[in-house]
């Protein structure tokens, strides 16, 4: 992680705009900001965050604070961001952010399908910076941001009818039924998701269920090369969200990690249920690259999902996840 301070700055810069624009849009480039410094690409942050700055919005008026009596009024209330970022602000400024999280995360995990699961994501990347690096005020911050979106875009499916499943996540995810009509957006999509296939329901220790978010994050990666072309965006949540919620497992107790391995399931295979295309398409491709090649080539697009989604396969680290981030810069329209 950065030690040059560029990351930090680049954070300030970023926590005077709101968490979304046109009051649907998510803000992106905390996420891809921290994934250019993860990733070794602290020099061109900044750059990058130049051609972001046009899809950025001012910070949002606040309403009334949220206090530890008044939050649950004010959960999943978007008008509320601002509110509750400040609340949070609050939280990891007076407590060790871990406590913070652990206590917060069983709250927000039911809620983690509104935004289109950016929230999540967002504090998933926050996360890994505060694990990996040193911990500095804009890095609270950030967690603080984070978790305040996902407050106020708080957003639970409905009770999800079972389907059979399979006992590998590819195979599930194969099985996961479109829904009847492919239109219109994320929210709209997501309340005719009726049912979904079983997927690794039977785990009951935590270290299973680390391996097994870790496989599903594999196979939703995978399958973007082939599957993509459904959607080339909104696919991309069905492998991100999921890493969030696995990069946030070492912060949180194993008593929280069975119930995030289910939540993190529901969250992909709805977002493959709601984007799926009719029929897969064989890919191959345009040559071999390095991890570092193929990072370079996603910054050189500059597409924030792009971004985003190579630096989750690089997570991934084998061939096949290479080629799904290549087929995203493919089915992508460039930054810039």
């Amino acid at each position: 992680m950065d030690t040059t301070g560029t990351l930090d700055e680049a954070l300030e810069r970023l926590h005077n705009s709101g968490p979304e624009r046109l009051g649907r849009l998510t803000n992106h480039a905390p996420m891809a900001v921290e994934a250019l410094a993860a990733r070794g690409q602290t020099r061109s942050v900044h750059r990058w965050l130049d051609l972001y700055a046009r899809k950025l919005e001012e910070f949002p008026s606040r309403v009334e604070p949220v206090t530890d009596d008044s939050w649950s009024s004010a959960l999943g209330d978007p008008r509320r961001a601002a509110d509750w970022i400040g609340y949070f602000e609050r939280e990891v400024a007076e407590r060790p952010w871990r406590e913070v999280l652990t206590q917060w995360w069983p709250r927000l995990l039911p809620g983690m399908y509104g935004g289109s699961t950016h929230p999540v994501i967002r504090v998933g990347h926050a996360v890994r910076m505060l694990l990996s690096g040193e911990i500095t005020e804009p890095r609270l911050a950030e967690l603080a941001h984070g978790l305040g979106y996902w407050a106020a875009r708080h957003r639970p499916v409905a009770d999800l009818g079972p389907l059979p499943g399979a006992d590998s996540a590819a195979a599930a995810l194969e099985m996961v039924p479109p829904i009847a009509m492919q239109d219109g957006g994320f929210s709209a999509r997501l309340d005719r998701v009726r049912t979904l296939p079983v997927w690794a329901a039977a785990v009951t220790e935590p270290s299973d269920a680390y391996y097994r978010l870790a496989e599903l994050v594999r196979a939703a990666t995978h399958r973007y090369a082939t599957h993509g072309h459904g959607e080339e965006t909104m696919l991309v949540h069905a492998a991100t969200a999921p890493n969030a919620v696995l990069r946030t497992l070492p912060a949180l107790p194993h008593a929280l990690w069975l119930s995030s391995l289910r939540a993190a399931w529901t969250a992909s295979a709805a977002v493959t249920a709601m984007y799926v295309p009719a029929s897969p398409v064989a890919y191959a491709p345009p040559g071999t690259f390095t991890p570092e090649e193929v990072f370079e080539r996603a910054l050189a697009h500059g597409d924030e999902h792009v971004i985003k989604l190579t630096d989750t396969a690089l997570d991934v680290g084998d061939e096949p996840a290479l080629a799904a981030a290549l087929r995203s810069m493919e089915l992508s329209a460039p930054l810039g």
